[in-house]
């Protein structure tokens, strides 16, 4: 365990995590903070503020970075190469103080949120102390009135895992790793890596829980060489809970494999199938993740928003037939179209957003494409070509970008409540026609 009480800590980023990492770490420690952009700074937080050039000529004990920041381009990368030993990060910070209590952290390339969402409702519902914190929203440190006996659900991110030191879990879960984030990790056994880091750290007597066919994982987890626990799911079998499941959300794709998932955690707080049922089965899930917005006889529309690599939008374009796809936005690094041949005769896209022709380049020889600037022009395409096909049986139009939103939009919540904007003005000018 660190200590993290009179020491010298510099700040790195002062956006919702570093906010919280000051507050937290004040009243015991001497603190400077800095971020590339000093004006996002308040006013009251001024003094706590440190000039660039001034960072060489303190001594700092550790570096706390925030998530977002990329050590290999970011103002202070040379600083931070020399003094990479004090870099850590939030989840050090939370570990300093709440060792004791168990913890859950969940990561993987699709589907964290939801399965952390999922598995925090199952746990209150049955009464637990919970907390649900970290990626998803509330960072770490932001808890109050902790107990003993307070059970932590964290949501972890690579970016956190990459440059922690400390940190350590009772129950680490990865729920699958695509290539995802290159642009930050450069290489993708660099992102394996750091994920990985979840369960190569994780507390004695701990448990980690995988997916049984993740080669990535099965050697990595045998380097360990048994130091760890090691529960391997296997997707493909029968559940007989699944059969009471009926959660249009849960039952399907990527849902259901998240699903199992958290069945697997909440056996081994000895939670009973009725209570894990009963939360499952008035999930409402997340918004702008595989959510449909829509539904007639003769039309399906889902905004899926928050996908943002190709391997996120596999399982609605694997699930659903006569498809008309909104894809677009910015290509990740190192992403390619990769589904198997026999969904693609179903498919239609329809390529928005900055990245033009890296979208088509990756499409263009497996399905028809058609390209716009923007959403906007793309859907009132849609409507015109679904209008001449509907005769055709139920359409699907699914909006699953598998780009990131930042061309366009601030995030992808909202580009996603941008496109529920406009398909709700598209079908209001539909039925006054």
């Amino acid at each position: 365990m660190v200590n993290l009480k009179n020491k010298n800590i510099l700040i790195y980023g002062f956006g919702a995590s570093g906010k919280s990492c000051l507050n937290f770490l004040k009243r015991n420690n001497k603190i400077k903070i800095y971020d590339d952009n000093k004006f996002i700074i308040p006013k009251k937080f001024l003094g706590f503020f440190i000039n660039k050039n001034y960072i060489k000529s303190f001594f700092f004990d550790y570096i706390i970075l925030s998530p977002g920041i990329d050590i290999n381009n970011c103002s202070l990368k040379k600083y931070l190469n020399i003094n990479n030993s004090k870099v850590i990060t939030d989840l050090d910070v939370f570990y300093s103080k709440f060792f004791n209590n168990t913890k859950i952290t969940i990561t993987g390339t699709n589907g964290k949120s939801t399965t952390v969402k999922l598995l925090y409702e199952v746990f209150k519902d049955s009464k637990k102390d919970v907390r649900l914190v970290g990626n998803i929203g509330k960072p770490v440190l932001n808890e109050i009135n902790i107990k003993r006996n307070t059970i932590f659900i964290i949501e972890a991110s690579s970016y956190q895992l990459e440059y922690s030191k400390f940190f350590k879990t009772n129950i680490s879960v990865i729920l699958n790793i695509e290539t995802d984030h290159l642009e930050r990790h450069k290489t993708f056994i660099s992102y394996v890596n750091s994920k990985f880091k979840l369960i190569k750290n994780q507390e004695k007597r701990g448990i980690a829980i995988v997916q049984n066919k993740d080669n990535i994982l099965k050697k990595k987890i045998l380097l360990l060489q048994n130091k760890v626990k090691v529960l391997k799911i296997n997707l493909n079998s029968k559940l007989n809970i699944l059969s009471k499941v009926t959660n249009r959300y849960l039952n399907n794709g990527i849902n259901k494999d998240n699903f199992r998932f958290v069945y697997k955690i909440a056996k081994l707080f000895n939670l009973t199938d009725k209570q894990i049922i009963i939360t499952a089965n008035k999930f409402k899930g997340l918004p702008y993740r595989q959510t449909i917005i829509y539904k007639s006889k003769n039309l399906i529309v889902i905004n899926d928003s928050k996908s943002t690599s190709f391997s996120s939008s596999y399982n609605l374009l694997k699930k659903y037939k006569n498809i008309y796809w909104l894809v677009g936005g910015i290509l990740k690094k190192g992403d390619r179209f990769n589904l198997k041949k026999k969904y693609l005769k179903h498919i239609k896209a329809y390529i928005f957003g900055k990245d033009l022709k890296n979208f088509s380049d990756q499409l263009k020889d497996k399905i028809p494409i058609k390209k716009f600037n923007n959403i906007k022009v793309a859907i009132k395409v849609i409507f015109k070509d679904m209008k001449q096909n509907q005769n055709q049986n139920q359409i699907n139009l699914i909006f699953s970008p598998s780009g990131a939103s930042f061309d366009q939009f601030k995030n992808f919540e909202k580009r996603g409540e941008y496109f529920n904007y406009l398909i709700k003005k598209k079908l209001k000018q539909k039925n006054e026609k």
